[in-house]
């Protein structure tokens, strides 16, 4: 899914502006591309979204960026084993993530059986979950 560069502002701006952060055209466009986009992109891929829309981008001002709004807790960063970071917005219902080892595709899924799952074994221990993730590393089947 995609979005003009030249909408309403996103959360991210708001975010941003918040923070005290400007909000200059190339930073405008980064935001723009994370507000339409609903998949996990790495930086370098933000990046070469940016350039088609504005080349004069640099990959500093998307890794810079993409800090600013971490540090605001406005987006995850995922380090999914065997590739690049990659982003997420952080808004939303809690989800797990199914990677798939030959794509790099990340499928979003939630299951109320693994969260009760995990509530069980904490409890069990004698723990409070505070915070989890939980990422699955596949290939698809193949049927015969």
């Amino acid at each position: 899914m995609s979005a003009s560069h030249n909408q309403a502002p996103s959360h991210y701006e708001t975010v941003l502006r918040d923070a005290g952060v400007r909000i200059t055209r190339p930073r405008k466009v980064i935001l723009s591309i994370l507000s339409g986009h609903t998949d996990h992109p790495d930086a370098l891929e933000i990046y070469r979204r940016a350039a088609a829309i504005d080349p004069a981008i640099s990959l500093s001002t998307v890794y810079r960026t993409m800090k600013l709004l971490e540090e605001k807790g406005a987006i995850h960063r995922h380090a999914f084993e065997g590739g690049p970071s990659r982003f997420e917005q952080a808004a939303g219902q809690h989800h797990d993530h199914l990677i798939d080892m030959d794509t790099g595709q990340v499928v979003e899924f939630h299951s109320e059986r693994i969260e009760a799952l995990q509530q069980e074994i904490a409890e069990r221990l004698g723990y409070e979950i505070v915070f989890h993730r939980l990422e699955l590393y596949g290939r698809r089947r193949k049927d015969d």
